[in-house]
Parts: structure tokens; sequence; C-alpha cells
């Protein structure tokens, strides 16, 4: 059966942000062992700010043009406790502090997004679009807020000690995700993609697009590659 091409946007958008965060996890881990306090300025802060709701809402407009969500949310969260695995042993073997186990970051959430497509991809847009708001601002309304509950945090209701390495709630990122697959399935309802005579095989754009193509397996090797790295300088100082 023949397949319609990827769209190149789409992928060279999620290349980009992979990089993104790719950068901002190493400005971490350079502050955290070797204590530099790099300040990058207000794009960088917008970057770490909201690089990671994009990432989201690219997800979600992705979401809409795949098959088998389920099983690839499956997939996802699967890595996500993985990284939670791994996290929770170097803290236990004293190779950081608690502060770095991920409990519920951005692979957990998204993989439980594209689990729950299925449940309310039939919603019409007009009623999708202002649920998504709805989750966003809710979301936010709970942001810094403390709560005498340790088991709702993927909700976003964090309790009095809770902490995670990386922290992505369903509250607002759920309304991110279903905005994003609003997006989809009015911008890219054809399954084409809206600048098909942009120069896509130029060799910046195919280096962001190969990197959109295996966002998932970048983010997880980035990691122990980047902590690894720089923990090893901070022995040799």
């Amino acid at each position: 059966m023949e397949t319609k091409p990827r769209i190149w946007e789409l992928d060279a958008l999620r290349g980009i942000a992979i990089v993104c965060v790719i950068f901002v996890h190493l400005v971490f881990d350079l502050n955290y062992f070797l204590g530099l306090r790099l300040r990058l300025g207000p794009v960088f802060e917008a970057v770490q700010a909201y690089g990671g709701a994009f990432f989201v809402v690219l997800s979600g407009v992705c979401v809409t043009l795949g098959r088998r969500s389920f099983r690839r949310g499956l997939i996802v969260f699967g890595c996500g406790m993985l990284i939670t695995a791994v996290t929770a042993a170097m803290a236990a073997l004293g190779l950081a502090d608690g502060s770095i186990v991920v409990r519920f970051g951005v692979l957990h959430l998204l993989g439980l997004c594209m689990m729950s497509y299925p449940l309310w991809k039939r919603l019409p847009v007009g009623a999708l679009a202002p649920l998504s708001l709805v989750l966003v601002l809710s979301g936010y309304l709970l942001l810094g807020r403390r709560f005498d509950v340790d088991w709702l945090f993927p909700l976003g209701l964090m309790g009095r000690d809770f902490s995670s390495g990386d922290y992505f709630p369903l509250l607002p990122h759920l309304g991110w995700f279903m905005l994003g697959a609003v997006l989809g399935r009015t911008l890219y309802g054809p399954r084409q993609s809206l600048a098909p005579r942009f120069p896509a095989q130029a060799a910046p754009i195919r280096f962001f697009r190969f990197c959109g193509r295996h966002s998932l397996w970048i983010y997880l090797a980035h990691q122990p590659l980047l902590y690894g790295l720089v923990w090893a300088l901070a022995r040799l100082r």
C-alpha cells in the first residue's frame, strides 16, 4: 500500500526542538556540576520556559497524522519509566542528589497523551478547542501550589515535598497536546506539507529533519552522554 511522504516541516520543527532541549540540558549540567552559573540572555530563557510547551503542541499535531497512537504511547511512556529508574538508581548510588530523579517528565506526559488520544479524537474541533484551553488555564492556576497529597503529581497537584528533575504534568500540558491536535486537524487535514516548494533538501534542513524523525532515541541517548561527560569534567577539575 502506498504511503504518503512525511511532512518535512513537522520533522524539522521537532528536530529544532530536540536540539534546543539538548542545549538546555547541557547548560543545566554545566551549572549543576561545574557551578558555572551560565546566563545566556532572554532568548535562552524563552526557550527554557516555553520550548517544552511548543514540543508538546507539535506532538499533538503529529498524533493526528499517525496510527496506533496507543501503542506508540506505551513505548514512549515505557521510555519515561526507564528514565525514572535510571535517575533513581543514580540518586541511590550517590551519583547525584534526589532532586535529579525524574518522576513525571516529558516522556511520561507524551506517552499518556498518546494513549488517551483514541478517547477524544472524535470530538469535533468546536468542542476540543475550548476543552484544551480550559485544561491549559487550569494547569496555570495550579502552578506553584502545594497540596497535602503525594500521589496526584501526574495531574499537577504537587505534594509538599515533591520534586522531579523534569516535570510535565497533565495540567496544563494535556491541554497543549489537545491544542496541537486541533491544529493538526485544521492545518493538516489533507496530510500534505504547507510549504511544498521550500528547499527542504538543504543540508541544515535535512539535519533537523533527521533529528526530528529520531527525536525519541536522541532524547534517550543525550542525557546519559551529556551527564557522563560533564560529570567526568567536574572530576578532572
